[in-house]
């Protein structure tokens, strides 16, 4: 909502300043006499640009990159801080340094500055109230002085330079000396605007020593911080006046050198000028980069890795998931999803926090959704970037891909981008259990529904228009990442069949009964719109790609026995992978949801569990710390994917941790925000222990299982209005068991009597292919001999023909290669997935 309409604060601006690029940040002051002790004093501030208030000496409260990034023309962010104690009789100084921010920065890729000002500006209100209830009120007008300091240029793509030498000695105390200073002229900028924020602030949250500090080939000074991460680097140095250091970001290392191809265009480069004398501390203040190796020229002799910290910087969220497991690549998984969500929520969640970009891409966070709101309380951060989507979505007429909307060019209704608008609310209130949050977003929400609507097609459906399809299925070209195997209009049916049915729901939960009605006839139809056209009476999906089944699977598009024939053909087509990844953004966050509630538990572990490139943990092998951007950001071979669009710190493609929560650590929610549970682990491969904790709006919820010689044992702590449907992991009798709240334990005899099968050169081609894992070493092993060469497992003549006989007809069959295949095939007999 608003502020009070009774501000009186102005916007002002230097009446030097530009807004071109590199122009100094404007230092703006004036001196206020304070009559007497405050009984309380509020500092209000804001602007269009990075703004950093200061009173009396002093930076005012521990937020950064204020005021954040909303849509500034419908909601800027004022910031208030009680400053009671730092008001003193007297002379009083209050000021702010102004950067150019995401309001006049450039934004994206297309080299444009200046989206929403042509100036940076100001605004500052200092309310005192006194013991006699008198108040006095200090606005930013004219009666500020404006002049620079040491911040020569500042850049959120390009970075920030500082030259110590020009820093004026307290200029935000009282008695400087300001008469060399220029004037402020106001800024027009309409005060409706203003609103209380809603999402938390951006601070410093965590500081990383060095974990190396590194020579390279080049004679160049590189630290690792040993995790890629959004913030900046802190300096602590002794020097000689005029010592500049330069310091280059990058997110990783290529033949020993820092590589910038990550960062497109983005200089993401710092320069510190030292003013000589004692040790001086130094961090820039109005950029923030996406890093993991910093180099650094220019150090006055030895650097000691106690003067550099990297300072971790977003949206300062509550955490409130975690999960281990007894599999070290499956946490560091978890882990790189983590820190990809907190480098990304800086303001808004973005696409990356490092190169040229950094926007809010609508298609990123629906996907990411369920598991943002799983690992940290997102009410705030997305409850604010949902009111920005919905007024630019007002302004505009169609749901922007990015929000804030800077793109050059209109953005037309798409599926898992532009249906943010539905499912992003839904998510929501399904973790949190807040029909407020629907009813904020109803409006949005039904105006998109009913925009897509108007596009149908006679036959109900979304089969024209624009479509990003499975962005960045690893088979597209690397030159149109929208060009996969999956039919685009296909994947937008599909959603649709999702977002309708959610809107409908949304409509009964607010009571709007005609709407509900006008919903659910469109899901209808939309859902028999995708029957007639892309499934087949027994549950064939055409196209007969991972992505199809799993987004025909998990939408409840398909009716129970169609789902159980379109699981086993899914299966099927994740194990003729190899079970390498094979879906993009629409059917990752799915493809082992469909695989485990069809019945293929085994062949969804095997997904992810596989190793090789594409997979899930193909970059934790390679050293990542972040999700990437591409399967293959990095090759095998450790060079870059030279696509131009290869961020290393990407989070769409960990959705699949969601998956890890409820089935690993085996926590779903029946009821929206959890105050009815079902707690079902479903343990697999060779996982033999997990620990969830997961801090609902009802409190914690911990689950822990262990399974050691046989013995399960699971121990469980449910909140206080809560109730549980517990379905213990290997139990013979598998019935469920209802808990309330407190903690429990159980401990039994695990049911691991698995139908383990044996495999010999004599079994058939078929009994291999219909065991996933075998199935998935057999062809590993067969492919490392003979690459490239197909085999059918589901072929007619498969269930008939021997191992051994088919090797018979393979030219050239070594003795090594059957002394492989026979070893392969007894180490399918035990289990073994690797």
């Amino acid at each position: 909502m608003s502020l009070s309409p009774t501000w009186s604060a102005s916007f002002i601006t230097p009446s030097t300043s530009t807004g071109r690029a590199n122009e100094p940040a404007s230092y703006l002051r004036r001196d206020v006499h304070v009559r007497e002790e405050p009984v309380r004093a509020t500092l209000h501030s804001t602007g269009i640009g990075f703004v950093e208030p200061h009173l009396n000496g002093a930076v005012v409260g521990d937020e950064v990159l204020a005021p954040g990034w909303t849509s500034y023309r419908h909601r800027l962010v004022v910031s208030s801080h009680d400053v009671t104690k730092d008001i003193h009789l007297g002379t009083n100084t209050i000021g702010i340094v102004l950067g150019e921010g995401w309001a006049l920065g450039r934004l994206g890729w297309e080299d444009k500055r200046n989206h929403y000002s042509d100036r940076p500006a100001a605004w500052l209100q200092l309310e005192i109230e006194y013991a006699d209830g008198a108040k006095e009120l200090i606005a930013s007008d004219t009666s500020f002085r404006a002049g620079t300091g040491g911040v020569r240029s500042n850049s959120i793509y390009d970075g920030e330079t500082f030259d110590a030498r020009l820093e004026p000695s307290g200029w935000d105390r009282p008695e400087f000396d300001d008469s060399s200073w220029g004037d402020v002229d106001l800024f027009d900028w309409p005060l409706d605007t203003l609103v209380e924020p809603i999402a938390p602030p951006i601070r410093r949250i965590q500081e990383l020593a060095p974990v190396d500090i590194l020579s390279t080939p080049a004679g160049k000074t590189v630290v690792d911080f040993g995790q890629n991460i959004s913030g900046w680097v802190r300096l602590s140095v002794t020097g000689e006046p005029g010592t500049t250091l330069t310091l280059r970001h990058a997110e990783v290392m290529t033949a020993g050198e820092i590589d910038v191809e990550t960062l497109r265009t983005a200089a993401a480069t710092d320069r510190y000028t030292l003013a000589g004398g004692d040790t001086e501390t130094w961090e820039p203040r109005f950029t923030f980069h996406g890093f993991r190796y910093v180099e650094i020229e220019g150090w006055p002799g030895e650097l000691n890795p106690a003067s550099v910290r990297a300072i971790v910087a977003h949206s300062d969220m509550t955490r409130t998931g975690w999960l281990e497991t007894s599999n070290p690549l499956l946490n560091q998984l978890h882990s790189n999803a983590v820190w990809s969500m907190r480098d990304n929520f800086v303001g808004v969640p973005t696409d990356c926090p490092q190169r040229d970009e950094r926007l809010g891409w609508t298609g990123d966070i629906n996907a990411f959704a369920p598991t943002a709101a799983f690992l940290y309380d997102v009410r705030g951060v997305l409850g604010s970037w949902l009111r920005d989507l919905a007024a630019e979505q007002q302004e505009k007429g169609f749901v922007p891909w990015v929000v804030p909307d800077v793109l050059s060019t209109p953005s037309s209704p798409t599926a898992l981008w532009s249906d943010v608008a539905v499912s992003l609310p839904w998510a929501l209130f399904r973790e949190y259990g807040d029909a407020q949050i629907l009813e904020e977003a109803y409006d949005s929400m039904t105006t998109f529904i009913r925009q897509v609507a108007d596009l149908l097609d006679d036959n109900g459906l979304w089969s024209s228009g624009f479509q990003y399809g499975d962005w960045l299925d690893p088979d597209a070209p690397d030159d149109n990442p929208a060009g996969g195997k999956t039919d685009r209009h296909l994947v937008a049916a599909a959603y649709l069949c999702r977002t309708t049915r959610e809107m409908a729901e949304t409509a009964r939960i607010l009571g709007r009964t005609v709407d509900h009605a006008e919903f659910s006839e469109l899901a209808a139809r939309v859902r028999g719109a995708f029957h007639d056209e892309y499934v087949s009476p027994s549950g064939r999906v055409v196209n007969e790609t991972a992505t199809a089944y799993a987004l025909a699977i998990t939408f409840d598009i398909l009716d129970e026995a169609q789902k159980k024939h379109a699981g086993d053909q899914l299966a099927k087509i994740v194990a003729k992978a190899g079970f390498r990844i094979s879906t993009g953004f629409a059917g990752t966050p799915l493809v082992t949801d469909a695989l485990s509630s069809t019945g293929h538990l085994d062949e969804a572990y095997l997904l992810l569990l596989e190793t090789g490139c594409p997979s899930f943990l193909y970059p934790v092998t390679m050293g990542a710390t972040t999700i990437w951007e591409r399967w293959d950001s990095v090759r095998p071979d450790g060079t870059i994917n030279p696509s131009g669009m290869t961020s290393l710190n990407h989070y769409a493609l960990g959705a699949v941790v969601d998956w890890m929560h409820r089935t690993i650590g085996g926590l779903n929610a029946l009821e929206p925000g959890y105050r009815r549970m079902r707690i079902a682990p479903q343990p697999g491969r060779d996982l033999t222990n997990a620990t969830l904790r997961h801090l609902t709006t009802f409190g914690e919820v911990r689950i822990a299982w262990a399974l050691e010689d046989a013995t399960m044992t699971v121990d469980l702590q449910i909140p206080e209005g809560t109730t549980a449907e517990v379905l213990l992991p290997l139990h013979a009798e598998n019935d469920a068991i209802e808990i309330g709240a407190g903690t429990h334990h159980f401990e039994y005899e695990a049911d691991v009597a698995a139908n383990l099968s044996v495999f010999t050169l004599d079994s058939t081609l078929g009994d291999v292919a219909a065991d996933a894992n075998a199935w998935r070493l057999f062809m590993d092993t067969f492919g490392s001999f003979y690459p490239g060469v197909p085999l059918d497992g589901t072929a007619p003549e498969a269930a008939t023909m021997s191992i051994a006989t088919m090797l018979d007809y393979v030219p050239g069959a070594s003795d090594e290669f059957r002394t492989a295949i026979s070893n392969t095939l007894t180490a399918a007999s035990t289990g073994a997935s690797a």
